[in-house]
């Protein structure tokens, strides 16, 4: 096991992150980006030394090209609460010096316990299945790009953010610009994953948290910002998009799955299709899922139907040809910064496509007439005072 930390100082607050601040540092006579998580130790100030974790950077990985703030070096003191406070007994980051308490949803003293309790069926929801953390904005903008369009009412979607990468989703600027916006309605964090409006233990009642206490038209599941990857066919996060595609169907949901696309990445395993879609949809998912498919260059369909026909997955799940543009309007409506592993939609368009068409065919499937959103539920009147 590798670890890297190193101390240095605080020389400017760069902004605010939800649930942390961006800080830049002095490192080594260098000023380099560090995030600082709420609760996780007293907050630096300008001018204090701090103890960061600079394993990522320094390994190259892609991290987001920050470092991670342990403690502020001279400050005594935890930034938490003390735990016998607050509610919760559901332990995440479990056995870790890191390990925090939570309230999960499934806790019977929660507010919205009945829901969970009450439910176990997701009513054909569509699921909107992502790999990347870069998927969601695209998907989430050209759905309510197309709902407007058509003269509806926005969704209500839901985000569910597995531990596939990030943990803290207070980590992803993304989240918190898609809510200020009104484009998410709420999220859920599952398994170790923390920080959202919601906590739940697992993907299974994640879900059924995000249609049922949420009150969800649209769920979307991805991982937080980052993804893990090994090159091998196995070895990576992005597997679990099979495993949602078999627990949305487990529940009677919908899943929809974005495949990743480009022909600009520049390693042969992910031009295309990547091996990733093909191996989650071809080897892990046990159900059928629609998989939207954006309409590209000839030459570029061309390639990707081939591999689908090697793949076989023409014959395991529903294929549906979508323009996917409208993801280009949406952008420009929105606002919201579009980047995959350092390129924009511009350098990447078939990557952005292919989460646009999922949108565009979700929308297709919720269209309805104008709802008044005058009179809420208990559980959406308690997630809006949360947010």
């Amino acid at each position: 096991m590798k670890r890297r930390f190193e101390r240095g100082t605080v020389r400017a607050v760069i902004g605010e992150m939800g649930g942390g601040r961006e800080l830049l540092v002095d490192l080594n006579g260098k000023s380099e980006r560090a995030f600082e998580e709420q609760d996780v130790c007293v907050r630096a100030e300008v001018g204090d030394t701090v103890l960061l974790n600079t394993t990522g950077v320094r390994l190259g990985l892609g991290t987001g090209g920050v470092h991670f703030v342990v403690s502020a070096w001279e400050k005594a003191g935890l930034g938490n609460h003390d735990a016998t406070e607050l509610p919760g007994h559901i332990m995440k980051l479990r056995y870790t010096p890191l390990q925090r308490a939570v309230h999960a949803v499934e806790e019977q003293d929660h507010p919205l316990h009945e829901h969970i309790v009450a439910h176990e069926s997701l009513d054909h929801v569509p699921v909107v299945i992502c790999e990347l953390h870069s998927m969601v904005p695209a998907v989430a903008m050209s759905l309510q790009y197309e709902l407007k369009q058509s003269g509806q009412a926005p969704c209500r979607i839901a985000y569910v953010m597995t531990d596939g990468a990030a943990l803290p989703i207070a980590f992803s600027k993304t989240v918190r610009a898609l809510k200020e916006l009104g484009l998410l309605s709420g999220t859920v964090t599952v398994g170790h994953a923390y920080g959202g409006d919601l906590e739940a233990v697992n993907l299974y009642s994640g879900l059924l948290a995000a249609k049922h206490a949420m009150e969800a038209d649209v769920i979307i599941v991805a991982m937080g910002p980052g993804i893990v990857g090994t090159a091998t066919k196995y070895g990576h996060t992005g597997i679990e998009v099979g495993q949602v595609v078999n627990a949305v169907h487990t529940l009677g949901g919908d899943p929809i799955v974005v495949p990743r696309l480009s022909f600009a990445d520049p390693r042969p395993r992910h031009q295309g299709i990547s091996h990733h879609t093909l191996t989650a949809l071809g080897q892990v998912a046990l159900a059928k899922a629609t998989v939207p498919l954006p309409n590209l260059t000839d030459e570029e369909t061309a390639q990707i139907f081939k591999q689908i026909r090697s793949a076989n997955l023409h014959d395991k799940h529903q294929l549906v040809g979508v323009s996917g543009r409208s993801i280009l309007d949406a952008a420009n409506h929105f606002q919201v910064p579009l980047r995959t592993m350092g390129r924009t939609l511009q350098e990447d368009p078939a990557f952005f496509f292919a989460a646009g068409a999922a949108g565009e065919w979700t929308s297709r499937l919720i269209k309805k007439p104008l709802r008044h959103h005058a009179v809420r539920s208990s559980a959406g009147a308690l997630l809006a005072d949360k947010n």
